[in-house]
C-alpha cells in the first residue's frame, strides 16, 4: 500500500483531535471550524477565554481555562452504522465556540448625525456631535451567543458595535441632550464637563448592555463637535468671551493703576528721604529752606526796595486791623521783622530794613515808641500809621484826621475831657491839670 493511503487511513481512523483558539484579540466570539469531533478529543482553553460546547444544537457545558477531554456519541467503531441511515452524515452534531473574556479597550463610537437641543445658558438652538470610546467585556457567554451571535461563526468588536449601533445612537442622543439640559452645561464650557458626562452616560448604558451578556466596563466622551460654521454660535461665542475678557481687562487696569500709584508713592518717599538726608548733611532744616525760597523770590522782584514796600504793605494791613485790636498790628509787624531776619540770616536785613540813627529820627511811634525816619508814614517796627503833630487818630472810626475838635470823617468829638471834673485835656496829657486824675 502506498504511504499516502496509509496516512489517509490513519487520519480517518484517528480517535482524538486537538481543539484550541486560533482567532485574534479583537474578537468576542470565535467558532472552531472542527465539528462532529470524536470522543476523547482534547479541548485547550486559555486563561482569558471560555469555551461553550454545543451538541445537537444545545449549549451543554462551558469550559474554563485548562485542557479538557471531550466525550460524544461519535464513536469511531460505530460511525458507519450511525451514518448509513443519514447518507454519511452523523446525527450527533458537535460544535465549540471560544469566547474572549478580556476587556476589549478602545472600541470607538460616534454619532452619525447631529444632536439638536436648546442651549440652556443663552437659549439658542444648537446642533452638536459627539464621539468617544468604550471598553466592553463578555460577562455571560451563553446569553451573548443566544441573543447576538446565533448561528454565525463568531462576532468581532466591529461586528458587535454594528449590531448595537441603532440602539447605541438612539440612547446617546437622548441621554446626552437630557443630561446637558438638566445640569445646565454651557456649550462654551462643555469640554470641562467631559468626565462627569462620561460617568453619567456610563451609568445609564451599563444595564442596557448587561441584557446582552456584555459588561460595559468604561465609557468615554472624548469630543463634542460644535457648529463653528453657524453664525448664531459664533455670535454667542463672542459674547461669552467678552464677558470674561472685559472683566479681566478691568481688573488688570485696576491692578496696573494701583501699581503705578504705589510706585509714585515710593518715588516721593525716596525723594523726600534723600532731601532730608541732604539738609541734615548741609546743616539746615525744611523751615530754613522755605525761608530761603521766600527770600529769594522777594529779592528777584525788586530787591531791597521791594522788601521795604512789602514791610510797609504788611504794616498797612496791620493798621487796618487796629479796629480789631492794637495787639494784632504789633504781632504782624513783629512777624514781618522776624521772618525777614531769619530768611536773610541777619545779613540782608541791613539792606531791606534801614536802621534809623538819632540824627535821622524826627519823631517817635505813638504805639511802640520806635524812632521813625523822616517822612515815614508807617512804623517799621510795629506797622502802625505815623501821625504828624497836626494830625490825630479818631477813636471812633480809626481814621487819621487833622487836629481839631471834631473828626472830619465821622464827626466824633476829638476833645478829651477829664471824667472827674470835665476839664479839657491836652492830646498827650496823662493827668488832669485841674484835679490831677490819672488817665
Amino acid at each position: 500500500m502506498a504511504l499516502s493511503g496509509i496516512t489517509k487511513k490513519m487520519e480517518n481512523s484517528s480517535i482524538a483531535e486537538v481543539i484550541k483558539y486560533e482567532g485574534d484579540n479583537e474578537t468576542f466570539i470565535w467558532k472552531h471550524p472542527c465539528e462532529d469531533f470524536n470522543t476523547g478529543s482534547q479541548l485547550i482553553v486559555h486563561e482569558s477565554q471560555e469555551a461553550v460546547f454545543y451538541m445537537n444544537g444545545q449549549a451543554l457545558d462551558i469550559f474554563t481555562a485548562g485542557r479538557h477531554t471531550l466525550e460524544t456519541q461519535n464513536l469511531p467503531l460505530v460511525r458507519k452504522f450511525f451514518n448509513a441511515p443519514t447518507g454519511g452524515q452523523t446525527p450527533f452534531h458537535c460544535e465549540i465556540y471560544f469566547v474572549n473574556k478580556t476587556e476589549q479597550l478602545e472600541i470607538k463610537w460616534g454619532t452619525d448625525s447631529k444632536l439638536e437641543y436648546v442651549e440652556p445658558t443663552y437659549g439658542f438652538p444648537i446642533q452638536i456631535g459627539a464621539s468617544g470610546a468604550m471598553a466592553l467585556r463578555v460577562d455571560d457567554s451563553a446569553k451573548l451567543l443566544i441573543k447576538v451571535v446565533g448561528t454565525e461563526k463568531g462576532i468581532s468588536q466591529q461586528g458587535f458595535v454594528n449590531k448595537m449601533r441603532a440602539f447605541l445612537m438612539t440612547r446617546i442622543k437622548a441621554h446626552l441632550s437630557a443630561y446637558i439640559k438638566r445640569e445646565k452645561i454651557n456649550i462654551f464650557e462643555i469640554d470641562e464637563h467631559l468626565v462627569t458626562i462620561s460617568e453619567a452616560l456610563h451609568g445609564l448604558y451599563k444595564p442596557d448592555f448587561t441584557d446582552y451578556g456584555v459588561s460595559m466596563e468604561r465609557f468615554f466622551v472624548t469630543a463634542i463637535v460644535k457648529p463653528e460654521e453657524d453664525g448664531n454660535y459664533r455670535r454667542f461665542k463672542e459674547l461669552h468671551f467678552r464677558q470674561y475678557a472685559d472683566v479681566a481687562e478691568a481688573k488688570l487696569r485696576q491692578q496696573t493703576g494701583l501699581i503705578d500709584q504705589e510706585t509714585q508713592k515710593q518715588k516721593m518717599i525716596l525723594e523726600a528721604e534723600g532731601m532730608a538726608t541732604k539738609r541734615q548733611l548741609e546743616g539746615y532744616s525744611y523751615q530754613d529752606e522755605r525761608g530761603f525760597d521766600v527770600a529769594e523770590r522777594v529779592a528777584q522782584n525788586e530787591a531791597v526796595g521791594a522788601m521795604t514796600n512789602t514791610g510797609m504793605g504788611l504794616g498797612m494791613m496791620a493798621g487796618v486791623g487796629m479796629g480789631v485790636g492794637g495787639a494784632v498790628g504789633g504781632a504782624v509787624g513783629g512777624m514781618v521783622k522776624n521772618t525777614m531776619g531769619d530768611a536773610f540770616g541777619g545779613i540782608q536785613q541791613s539792606q531791606t530794613t534801614p536802621q534809623t540813627t538819632p540824627s535821622q529820627a524826627t519823631s517817635l511811634c505813638t504805639n511802640c515808641n520806635n524812632q521813625l525816619p523822616k517822612g515815614a508814614k508807617f512804623c517799621l517796627e510795629c506797622g502802625q500809621p505815623v501821625i504828624s503833630e497836626n494830625e490825630m487818630i479818631c477813636p471812633s472810626c480809626n481814621t487819621k484826621t487833622p487836629k481839631g475838635k471834631f473828626c472830619l470823617e465821622c464827626g466824633t468829638s476829638m476833645v478829651k475831657k477829664c471824667s472827674e471834673c470835665n476839664t479839657e485835656i491836652p492830646p498827650n496829657g496823662k493827668f488832669c491839670l485841674e484835679c490831677g486824675h490819672k488817665f
